[in-house]
């Protein structure tokens, strides 16, 4: 079992914006981790207290095999100065543990852990194939 971390922001409070935001934040999920919803076995979701529009696990478990999927919606705790507008998902799935695993952090998340930005996942991929060939 591993566990994969990710976050991503909205602009605004609404349905739509948050509907855009964790449709965008699971398909990079399953793309990069080549993750299928029937690997997962649970997903907390957090949100920050600016955001009450909609739960982010009615969203997920709309899409194709995530009604199977336990989910949980909790409100982050507030620091000042912290990130505004942020969810955020913590995933348990069954992946291999020689598969990388590659967080997800979109928007003005990605200031979070910039460590595992994009960037980060690109030079990973680089270096497999480097290794390999």
């Amino acid at each position: 079992m591993r566990a994969i971390r990710g976050a991503t922001t909205v602009a605004e409070n609404s349905v739509e914006a948050i509907t855009e935001a964790v449709t965008e934040l699971i398909d990079e999920l399953e793309e990069r981790n080549t993750l299928q919803p029937t690997e997962i076995l649970s997903v907390t979701f957090s949100v920050t207290r600016d955001l009450d529009a909609i739960f982010p696990a009615a969203i997920a478990r709309s899409r194709p095999l995530w009604d199977s999927v336990a989910m949980l919606d909790v409100q982050q705790m507030h620091v000042e100065g912290s990130l505004q507008r942020c969810i955020r998902f913590l995933i348990h799935a069954y992946l291999p543990t020689s598969a990388p695993v590659h967080h997800i952090y979109l928007r003005q998340a990605a200031k979070l852990r910039p460590d595992w930005g994009l960037q980060q996942t690109l030079q990973t991929s680089q270096q497999v194939v480097e290794t390999k060939v």
